[in-house]
């Protein structure tokens, strides 16, 4: 503090008048002097309504840009944008399209007359202030002013939503996790999802989504996070499975509340403007101080608390990337901080609030909170405060709050005593204490150079941002000049994302609950068939079936498993059976994960429904029932069908070995039959040779034993070995040749027995008799094995089982 005139020196400012605590009038020429780097150590501003802060709060952020300090303000009431009705004339004309009609009426003049009488009034109070015009000018000249509205077109619009770009200094692990979590909560904060930093599982996936995105350099947007949410680009949170952590069906249900942000008409608008941007909000490229007056009146609560955690997450970036100073470089001012720092609460907003009155002393960065509702701030909080500037005070209560913690902030004054004068303080009056020692001082504020009529509207905004508007590019990045007080580390960023179709979106569409989606991989063996393109970051639905169909017949003993596989590659609004390509694919051709950067096609089908799946697979189904068997080969004659594995040439050698067996059978059969007429005529041989052979010659005797030799032997082959019937069937073959020979032979000699030639002709004719049967039934059984023909077998509905239908997005 000094006792000096308005035209004070470098790093200080000027505040007001000393004035008697119980009268309230000036003491002689003693003014308030107050040095701008003890606001490093913050300060707070407290005084009920009427009591004149706003005014104070004024007078502290035009003493700032005078002495080149930037400052960034956050108004939640409308009143800050009184900064830019500065004057330097000081004309009626000046005032005249921000006098309220209303008032002027009341007081029974008119508008213009109002305006007159206003602009002396200001006159006259600056000139008691000792200000001049020429103070005015100055501040108008060496500073830019410019009313930032978030959700809203009235001032300059702030991208606040559209583009949640990563940091340029994403090295600072410490900044970035706190940033992140302030957003995340914020951005929960907008749809009304309450979720604990450290446990809560929406907190934990979005800090973690926009952390890998930011972490590798790549900015995001709200719909590209809202994708990530559905698809994750990790399968982990910590050690537990992210479907297991949190369920897809449960993540879709956050990305649909966050996508209402997204479809909301009136939140196009967060998306619109300059992006924010701490360093360019801060100074010009030409290094003029700037006062950037964040506006949030026209929010809710929620969207003031998402603005304002974003804007000091940001701020809190900005300033860790600074040098350290001990003089102050920034100056952030919030006119009413009611909601913001509660004592029992911690909304989003309260994290970077504490850690600006924490940690942006060493860099130069102040902070001035001013409220009237003391008893809504946390002073364990804010007890670190160095400088209090109280007004008058409403009730004993909020006097009481208000002692008890500037006691728990320190220094050596007496609390009791301040609290005799601030019970007695008029309007535009208060009691300045500071921490670093010294009695307090009662002051009233000096005339402000701006001219305070109260709230502006979206109207006024947009009157005094109607040139800043038209030359603000909203479509390019801020200015990347940098200068002491904005000067942040250049890092390489990712390219930015290209602009979705008008048939694309973002965010994966909604499938019906217990439908498997998958994500193709282009490497896959049928991915030709689905119009997959390695590379392609446009996602296409397309449908994967798997299919179980037995094929079973009681006649032919057969059942039969068989794996149909299918894909259709271009999906519709309906699909027919015969849209089903036949493909064979393995389950490692499916991914679990989308493309990094993927984009879907919006979908004729309503993949959204369990309906239009049901009707897949009934229309697969059907499909599979008309077209689909399995086509075999049997044998009537021999009862015999194909197995599934089996060729026509293995089933046809089936068959004549099964001839050949029953050809045995039939030829064991006969050899049963034959025996006792056989014995017969071998005894009756046997018989008729004792009788004669003492009368048969050597020659003859030779000749007709070679004949019954050979007719024994047949006959002894046929019914005596077990030979099969086809080489006993040789067998018998030469040697009735030989036996004719030799009855040939036999012929021509007498003989003396004819009885005995008569029963070997006999036991030859059976030879014969049983030559001619074998014959026979070989030729049977032959064409029995030779009788072939198709075996259709179908499938019954019941036989086809889906045990897949899949979803899968195709790279395109």
């Amino acid at each position: 503090m000094d006792t000096t005139t308005a035209d004070v020196d470098a790093g200080h400012f000027f505040l007001g008048p000393v004035v008697d605590p119980k009268s309230g009038d000036p003491i002689t020429d003693e003014r308030i002097i107050y040095e701008a780097a003890d606001l490093t150590t913050h300060g707070v501003i407290v005084g009920m309504t009427g009591s004149g802060k706003t005014g104070l709060g004024m007078c502290l952020l035009e003493e700032a840009l005078l002495q080149g300090i930037p400052t960034l303000v956050i108004d939640p009431k409308g009143d800050m944008g009184n900064l830019l009705l500065t004057f330097p004339d000081l004309a009626p004309s000046d005032f005249r399209p921000w006098i309220n009609e209303g008032e002027a009426k009341r007081d029974g003049v008119s508008p213009d007359e109002l305006a007159a009488s206003t602009a002396e009034c200001w006159e006259d109070g600056l000139a008691g202030s000792g200000i001049g015009k020429d103070r005015i000018a100055r501040l108008r000249a060496e500073t830019d002013m410019t009313i930032y509205t978030p959700g809203s077109n009235s001032g300059v619009a702030l991208n606040v939503i559209g583009d949640l770009r990563a940091p340029s200094d994403a090295n600072d692990a410490e900044s970035l996790r706190e940033e992140i979590d302030s957003l995340v909560q914020g951005l929960l904060g907008l749809v009304g999802v309450e979720s604990d930093p450290l446990s809560g599982r929406e907190h934990g996936l979005l800090a973690n989504l926009i952390d890998h995105s930011w972490s590798a350099g790549k900015d995001l947007d709200l719909a590209r996070l809202l994708a990530q949410i559905q698809q994750p680009p990790m399968r982990k949170l910590g050690v537990i499975e992210i479907d297991t952590f949190f369920p897809p069906s449960d993540r879709t249900a956050l990305a649909m509340k966050l996508n209402g942000l997204l479809a909301s008409p009136a939140f196009a608008a967060w998306g619109e403007g300059i992006p924010l941007d701490i360093a360019s909000m801060l100074e010009t490229p030409q290094g003029k101080p700037r006062a950037a007056i964040i506006s949030i009146a026209h929010l809710s609560d929620e969207e003031r608390q998402f603005v304002v955690t974003l804007v000091l997450s940001k701020l809190v970036t900005w300033m860790r990337s600074q040098p350290g100073s001990p003089d102050l470089r920034a100056l952030v001012y919030m006119d009413e901080v009611f909601g913001f720092v509660p004592p029992t609460a911690a909304p989003p907003a309260k994290r970077p609030i504490l850690t600006i009155l924490k940690q942006a002393r060493a860099f130069g960065v102040g902070m001035v909170l001013s409220t009237q509702n003391p008893v809504d701030l946390d002073y364990k909080a804010i007890s670190n405060a160095g400088t209090w500037m109280i007004g008058r005070l409403q009730t004993e209560r909020d006097k009481a709050r208000l002692l008890e913690g500037m006691r728990s902030a320190g220094g050596d004054a007496d609390i009791d005593a301040i609290g005799d004068t601030i019970g007695g303080l008029g309007k535009r009056k208060f009691l300045l204490h500071t921490t670093r020692g010294g009695a307090p001082t009662t002051f009233g504020t000096r005339w402000a150079m701006s001219y305070l009529p109260g709230p502006l509207t979206r109207d006024q905004i947009s009157v005094l941002m109607k040139d800043q508007r038209r030359a603000t590019p909203t479509a390019t990045a801020p200015s990347t000049t940098q200068s002491s007080a904005a000067s942040t580390p250049a890092t390489t960023q990712a390219p930015p994302e290209p602009e979705l179709a008008d048939d694309e979106t973002a965010i994966a569409p909604e499938v019906a609950e217990g439908v498997q989606v998958r994500f193709l991989d282009p490497a896959a063996a049928w991915a030709d068939t689905a119009g997959a393109e390695a590379g392609g970051r446009r996602l296409q639905p397309a449908l994967a079936a798997r299919v179980r169909l037995l094929f079973d017949d009681t006649k032919g003993n057969l059942r039969h498993e068989a794996e149909w596989e299918a894909v259709v590659p271009t999906l519709g609004a309906d699909v027919n059976g015969i849209d089903f390509v036949p493909v064979d694919y393995d389950d490692r051709d499916l991914r679990s994960v989308a493309p990094q950067d993927a984009v879907y096609v919006l979908p004729d089908a309503k993949i959204h429904t369990k309906t239009f799946f049901r009707d897949a697979e009934r229309a697969l189904k059907d499909h599979l029932y008309r077209s689909e068997s399995l086509t075999l080969l049997r044998n009537d004659e021999l009862k015999l069908y194909s197995r599934v594995d089996e060729t026509q040439e293995q089933f046809v050698a089936r068959c004549e070995k099964a001839a050949d067996d029953l050809l045995d059978d039939e030829a064991a059969k006969l050899r049963t039959a034959m025996a006792k007429k056989e014995d017969r005529i071998r005894v009756a041989i046997s018989k008729a040779e004792d009788r004669v052979a003492e009368l048969q010659s050597d020659s003859s005797d030779r000749k007709r034993n070679e004949v019954l030799s050979g007719a024994i032997d047949v006959i002894g082959g046929l019914f005596g070995g077990k030979k099969s019937a086809r080489s006993v069937l040789g067998g018998v073959r030469r040697a009735s040749s030989k036996r004719r020979t030799s009855a040939n032979a036999s012929n021509r000699l007498e003989t003396a027995k004819n009885r005995l030639e008569e029963k070997v002709d006999e036991l030859d004719e059976l030879a014969d008799l049983l030559t001619d049967t074998l014959e026979d039934a070989a030729d049977e059984w032959d064409t029995k094995a030779a009788t072939i023909e198709e075996f259709p077998v179908g499938l019954e509905k019941t036989d086809i089982t889906v045990e897949d239908l899949v979803l899968v997005w195709v790279p395109t």
